[in-house]
C-alpha cells in the first residue's frame, strides 16, 4: 500500500474528480459504496441519511463549505489552501478489498494525519472515495467546523507510510517494499524521538501552548481599541515563532536519524607513491 500526498487546494472539485476518475456530475448520486468512510459529525448534520443520495457536485460543495462559512479562516502562512487530497493504492497482487475494509482504511489514514480526532464531531469535514480499483481517496477540508485551521503534522508523510505498513499487516495485505529486521534504537533515535514528541502537532507540549496563545489572541482582537488589536497581533507572531521552533524540531529529529557517511580507511585515503 502506497499512500501519496498531494498539493493542497483552494477547492475540492478537481481532487473529487481525481478520485472519481470523471468529471463531476449535478446528476449522477454517489452511493455508500463510492462514499465509503466521512467524517463522524456528517450524520448530525443532515436528517434521515440524506447524504447518501447526494451528487458529486454535492458532495464537492459539503467540502467545501467550510471555505465560505470562514472566509478569514488561513494558514499560518496567510494562504486559503484548505483541501487536503491524499490517495493510497494496493499492490497489483492485492485481494480485493470488501466495504467495511476500505472504510477502516481511511478512518486510520484520517487519525493519522490528524483530521479525525476520536471523540471530536466538530473538527475537518472529509470523506473517502472508492471509485477506482485498488485505490482510496482521501479529501478533507482544514478548516474546522469552529473556523479554527489544522495545521498538518510536519512529519504527516512518515505519519502515513507507518499507517500504511501497520494496514498491511493487520489486513494481510502485500508490503510495499520487503520488511527489515528491527534494530535496536540508537541514543540518536531516542534523542530524535525526545524531539519529535515535544513537537508533535496533535499531542506535543508546543502545540498545546500554540493553540492557547492562538485563542488567546483571538480573543483579545475581539476587544475594542487599538491596544487589544496590537497585543492580539503580538501574540499571532509568537504563535508563529512557536510553530518554527516545531518545524526546527522535527528538522533536527529527521538530521538525528539520518545515516552518516562512514569515513574511509586511512589506507584507502592515502596516494600511492611513484615507483623510484
Amino acid at each position: 500500500m502506497i499512500p501519496r500526498l498531494h498539493q493542497r487546494t483552494h477547492t475540492p472539485h478537481d481532487p473529487l474528480e481525481v478520485a472519481l476518475g470523471r468529471p463531476l456530475s449535478p446528476t449522477e448520486g454517489l452511493t455508500e459504496h463510492t462514499i465509503v468512510a466521512h467524517w463522524t459529525g456528517l450524520d448530525y448534520f443532515t436528517l434521515d441519511d440524506e447524504h447518501k443520495s447526494w451528487t458529486s457536485f454535492e458532495w464537492a460543495e459539503h467540502i467545501e463549505e467550510a471555505l465560505l462559512e470562514h472566509p478569514f479562516a488561513a494558514s499560518l502562512d496567510d494562504d486559503r489552501w484548505a483541501i487536503l487530497h491524499l490517495d493510497v493504492r494496493l499492490h497489483p497482487d492485492d485481494r480485493e478489498l470488501t466495504g467495511p475494509e476500505w472504510a477502516e482504511v481511511a478512518h486510520r489514514l484520517a487519525r493519522a494525519t490528524g483530521i479525525e480526532i476520536p471523540g471530536k464531531e466538530s473538527g475537518c469535514r472529509w470523506i473517502a472515495v472508492q471509485a477506482q480499483p485498488g485505490r482510496l481517496d482521501l479529501i478533507a477540508n482544514l478548516i474546522h467546523l469552529d473556523g479554527a485551521w489544522h495545521a498538518p503534522p510536519a512529519d504527516i508523510l512518515r505519519r502515513l507510510a507507518d499507517q500504511a505498513r501497520r494496514i498491511e499487516q493487520d489486513l494481510g495485505l502485500v508490503p510495499a517494499r520487503p520488511t527489515t529486521q528491527p534494530t535496536a534504537p540508537t541514543a540518536s533515535g531516542q534523542l530524535a524521538s525526545v524531539l519529535t514528541q515535544l513537537a508533535d502537532e496533535q499531542t506535543g507540549p508546543l502545540a498545546t501552548v500554540r493553540g492557547l496563545v492562538e485563542h488567546t489572541a483571538h480573543r483579545i482582537a475581539r476587544q475594542p481599541g487599538a491596544a487589544g488589536t496590537d497585543t492580539a497581533h503580538r501574540l499571532e507572531l509568537i504563535a508563529r515563532r512557536l510553530h518554527a521552533i516545531q518545524q526546527d524540531l522535527d528538522a533536527t529529529a529527521a538530521h538525528l536519524v539520518q545515516p552518516r557517511a562512514v569515513a574511509a580507511p586511512a589506507a584507502a585515503r592515502r596516494t600511492a607513491h611513484p615507483s623510484l
